[in-house]
């Protein structure tokens, strides 16, 4: 499986990816999901990708061959126009390949989410469905995700805001995005592709690549758990009705939230350490 999410905010992008593939319980293998395309200057484009990797690989082909003969992606008159050209390669990998798949019950699985900038536009993020059409995310929908996409979602949804939240910011919820998903699925794993990109850059400049012991990615983990749990332990006790004895009139059942007194609060921090 992948995960892969992007996030844009009006300072700029951030886009991050795990490394992991598998075809089967007993075949997982390391690839890289994160492929840039840059000409200094003009145009940047960051390309992710999920689903089946032969699929990708071949519209990564594709996409690069047209690139390095100043065709496709070096054309591209807009960020809109760039994701039509990858769907269009996808549509044209579909052509070769999709009834063949399918004739041995194989589904044709490729999704791409683009995110860049061309001179005189603003950064923007789309992500392509295998069918090639686009869906661009918008300042109430400030990030997407492809591959395996429910664990990291909630922190995405609490956190980003696309006038608020810096690129310092959205690269560590990209982090612990990636990070809550690999905790609780074995199919999304390291290393982690972590890409920010300021507006009007128009270049690539800062790209870290997180192994599965990076020092770094170890400490954001260890306090974001630690983090949690105080957090936790500053939440109001919640308190139940009890229900009626014997003979007794039943009661309505209620859960209230009451505020635990310091002493309480003290006492919990002490058992928790």
């Amino acid at each position: 499986m992948t995960y892969c999410l992007g996030i844009v905010t009006k300072n700029g992008l951030v886009m991050a990816s795990d490394s992991r593939t598998n075809a089967g319980y007993d075949q997982v293998n390391t690839t890289r999901k994160m492929h840039t395309f840059v000409q200094p200057g003009e145009r940047v484009f960051i390309i992710l990708f999920s689903g089946s990797l032969s699929l990708s690989q071949s519209v990564l082909t594709l996409l690069n061959r047209d690139f390095e003969a100043g065709k496709g992606l070096a054309l591209a008159p807009s960020l809109y126009d760039a994701a039509r050209i990858i769907g269009e390669q996808m549509r044209r990998v579909s052509d070769l390949d999709r009834s063949s798949l399918e004739r041995d019950h194989y589904n044709f699985n490729v999704n791409v989410l683009l995110g860049g900038q061309i001179r005189g536009e603003n950064p923007n993020l789309m992500l392509i469905y295998p069918q090639g059409n686009p869906l661009q995310a918008t300042e109430d929908s400030p990030y997407l995700q492809i591959g395996e996409t429910k664990y990291g979602r909630p922190i995405l949804d609490r956190g980003i805001k696309y006038d608020r939240t810096t690129l310092e910011e959205a690269a560590k919820y990209a982090l612990l995005s990636m990070d809550s998903t690999m905790k609780s699925n074995v199919t999304v794993g390291p290393p982690v592709d972590l890409l920010v990109y300021s507006t009007d850059e128009l270049e690539i400049t800062r790209h870290r690549r997180f192994r599965e012991d990076d020092p770094d990615l170890a400490k954001i983990r260890v306090r974001w758990e630690q983090a949690l749990r105080q957090a936790v332990l500053r939440l109001p006790n919640v308190r139940l009705n009890r229900r009626p004895g014997a003979g007794q009139e039943p009661q309505p059942e209620t859960i209230q939230l009451v505020e635990a007194t310091p002493a309480e609060s003290e006492a919990a921090q002490q058992a928790n350490k």
